[in-house]
């Protein structure tokens, strides 16, 4: 069995799975709270299963979203994992936020994620399917408006065929998003757009099959972009 952990949002969630298939999957509206309620759902979606400390025996692997999102969420998400994969001698994989939400469309060939780092920045990755060919064209980036449009818009015209965009479609302005759509972009419905830990299951699974799982010790968080609070200049 697997333990997935997402918490890099005001949404988290959990799933346990085996193989990457999911046995139970959980979500629920964390804010900014993510440490407290995180435990507490974990031992949930292990009492789902089964026994909790039968299913804790169990695991073979614990699988974590590393970012890019809000910085207390990825710590708290990647301190649980790493402290479990401690006590239980597993192996981690660290899969990231972009890839998550645009595995979703694999099937549509072409799918970018998009996320509002900040109020002037975005953040995004494009990727290629279908699943047996599923890879990023490019690593995850962050800019403003022109130069996430400038890369959606390349990317499109590379592979030649429409693409989806998701993630936070639904924060792109409406001169920017009628832009898009006027180059072949689909605008991804709400229903779509929600990130799920048992995609992570999914996306985890296939990396640990194919030798990516790591250490605790060995994860790195994605935050692309330097924290608001840190060292303060000398006075």
């Amino acid at each position: 069995m697997e333990l997935s952990i997402d918490t890099v949002g005001e949404q988290s969630g959990v799933a346990v799975s085996e193989r990457g298939r999911v046995l139970t999957e959980i979500s629920w509206h964390s804010g900014r709270r993510h440490t407290p309620s995180l435990t507490p759902m974990i031992d949930f979606a292990c009492r789902q299963t089964g026994n909790t400390e039968n299913v804790k025996q169990e695991l073979e692997a614990v699988f974590v979203d590393v970012g890019p999102g809000a910085y207390g969420g990825i710590r708290s998400g990647m301190a649980a994992a790493e402290g479990l994969a401690v006590a239980l001698d597993l192996q981690c994989v660290g899969v990231g936020r972009l890839e998550i939400e645009a595995y979703q469309h694999a099937s549509s060939g072409l799918a970018a994620a998009i996320h509002r780092a900040s109020r002037n920045t975005w953040a995004w990755q494009i990727f290629w399917g279908p699943l047996d060919r599923w890879r990023e064209l490019e690593p995850a980036k962050t800019g403003g408006d022109f130069e996430l449009q400038r890369a959606l818009v390349d990317a499109r015209r590379f592979a030649g065929r429409p693409g989806v965009i998701c993630g936070e479609p639904e924060r792109l302005d409406e001169e920017t998003a009628s832009a898009l759509g006027d180059e072949g972009w689909l605008l991804s419905p709400p229903s779509l757009n929600a990130r799920r830990s048992g995609v992570l299951a999914e996306l985890g699974w296939r990396r640990l099959q194919s030798g990516q799982g790591l250490p605790p010790a060995a994860l790195e968080p994605l935050y692309l972009r330097e924290p608001a609070i840190g060292p303060q200049p000398q006075q």
